[in-house]
């Protein structure tokens, strides 16, 4: 199988060992030249996964058409930020291809969920969106991981399954590509929170209560959408939530720690300067698509009132409890 991997970022470089593993010819795709000649030389990125080298196998381009032609499915690896320009770049070459998104996420501005990005650019109805528990680091280590699959293509399932399923990594497929998409974009959110109980020291038992009470607002946000509340369950909903919510790998989880230890606001946004949080950008995409839907979930507003507004995040211990 040949793979078109637009993205050299650690996520993408996880998911092209999982290809190399699986036996599929990669072409991966970076738009930065000084990027891509670090790949040729090196193979290495040391600030994405530290120690990690590509397969020697893989072709590195700069290239659009390259990385899309004869490919049997394109995967999409890019921060949501970057998906919209991407897109717009792949068009001419695109004719009903399948196309994989991993990138978690929701475009600000507009609301738009990935999926909906990449169908308003490209001519095809063959997508498929993953999403789950799966930090880059871990995956390359090739230990036992889950995502969940969602298309309403079921050849594309198939052929998401033959390129990415394998001895350590299962699949759940679903045709809820806007449920799978909620939860791999509100977790992100979810785990600001976590991050800010940790940031104030609170206990376990607490950091517990956050993550069973979020599960209720998330099957809520999904209903609110028309999507099947049961996606909540899956490893994009639980799954993803749990990893999220309890790890200082996540960046979402040590910014919202720093928003918990209380800093001067000018530490906060040197933060947001100089790393990707997608919890952050997230938060305010989807505060402003529940205000539009004119549906109300408290969680999310507070929690958009303490990171961007600057209430102080003693707000969420009280809040838990006082919720109804």
């Amino acid at each position: 199988m040949k793979v078109g991997l637009f993205g050299t970022g650690a996520y993408g470089m996880a998911l092209s060992s999982i290809l190399v593993h699986n036996h599929c010819e990669v072409t991966m795709w970076t738009k930065i030249e000084k990027e891509k000649e670090q790949l040729l030389k090196t193979r290495k990125n040391e600030k994405f996964i530290p120690g990690f080298t590509l397969d020697d196998s893989i072709q590195i381009t700069s290239d659009v058409e390259e990385c899309i032609k004869d490919k049997d499915i394109l995967i999409i690896a890019l921060p949501a930020a970057y998906v919209d320009a991407l897109c717009a770049e792949m068009a001419p070459f695109i004719e009903d291809n399948h196309i994989i998104i991993a990138t978690k996420g929701i475009e600000q501005g507009t609301g738009l969920f990935m999926h909906e990005i990449v169908e308003k650019h490209l001519h095809t109805k063959n997508v498929a969106v993953i999403s789950g528990p799966s930090f880059a680091i871990d995956l390359v280590t090739k230990m036992p991981a889950g995502l969940s699959v969602a298309s309403t293509s079921p050849e594309t399932i198939l052929l998401t399954r033959k390129a990415l399923q394998n001895n350590y990594i299962k699949l759940r497929d679903t045709n809820d590509m806007t449920g799978v998409e909620i939860c791999g974009s509100i977790k992100n959110v979810i785990a600001l929170a976590a991050g800010m109980l940790d940031g104030l020291n609170a206990n376990e038992s607490t950091k517990a209560m956050l993550i069973a009470e979020a599960m209720h607002d998330m099957e809520a946000i999904l209903d609110a959408f028309n999507c099947n509340k049961r996606t909540v369950l899956s490893f994009a909903g639980i799954g993803d939530l749990l990893l999220t919510c309890t790890s200082t790998k996540s960046r979402n989880f040590s910014f919202g720690k720093l928003i918990g230890e209380k800093p001067p606001r000018e530490k906060i946004d040197a933060y947001l300067a100089d790393t990707t949080v997608e919890g952050y950008y997230t938060l305010e995409s989807i505060y402003q698509l529940l205000k539009n839907k004119e549906v109300t979930i408290p969680i999310i507003d507070l929690i958009y009132e303490i990171a961007v507004q600057g209430k102080d995040p003693e707000l969420l211990l009280v809040f838990l409890v006082f919720k109804s």
